[in-house]
């Protein structure tokens, strides 16, 4: 099986911005013990601050892979071009979020990507990617 991981802007800064929202824990960190826990999976890992290199991934893996794990950060809330490349794929993507995004800023109740998801995991921490890893099998 083949998942790619996709994390949007300022997800590379996990386990130093924010460790109250986000925790302490680095991404890189965390996907190593998914990787040790699911050896039957294949996984890419890709991040990007840039919404275009984003689509872009989505595109390129979007028709060869089992499944998209894609917490997209901030442009959850504003990229109706993310929202668009998840609906133009054949591969079901589920979108995550570290954080419970109800219980914040009231402009991160919006999100562009969901109506396009298979489904939509929020609020569990890192353990929201493993829920979403789940699904696919």
């Amino acid at each position: 099986m083949k998942i790619c991981i996709i994390n949007g802007p300022n997800l590379n800064l996990l386990g130093k911005r924010e460790p109250e929202v986000y925790g302490s824990q680095s991404f890189e960190d965390y996907l190593t013990i998914l990787e040790k826990k699911y050896m039957d999976v294949e996984f890419n890992y890709f991040q990007s601050n840039i919404e275009g290199e984003l689509i872009g991934k989505i595109q390129d893996v979007g028709f060869s892979y089992d499944g998209i794990i894609l917490n997209a950060g901030a442009y959850t809330h504003t990229s109706i071009g993310l929202g668009d490349a998840i609906k133009a794929i054949s591969t079901p993507v589920i979108e995550v979020h570290i954080s419970n995004t109800y219980t914040r800023e009231s402009f991160r109740h919006q999100s562009y990507l969901s109506g396009n998801a298979k489904g939509v995991i929020v609020g569990f921490g890192m353990k929201s990617y493993e829920l979403a890893l789940l699904s696919f099998l």
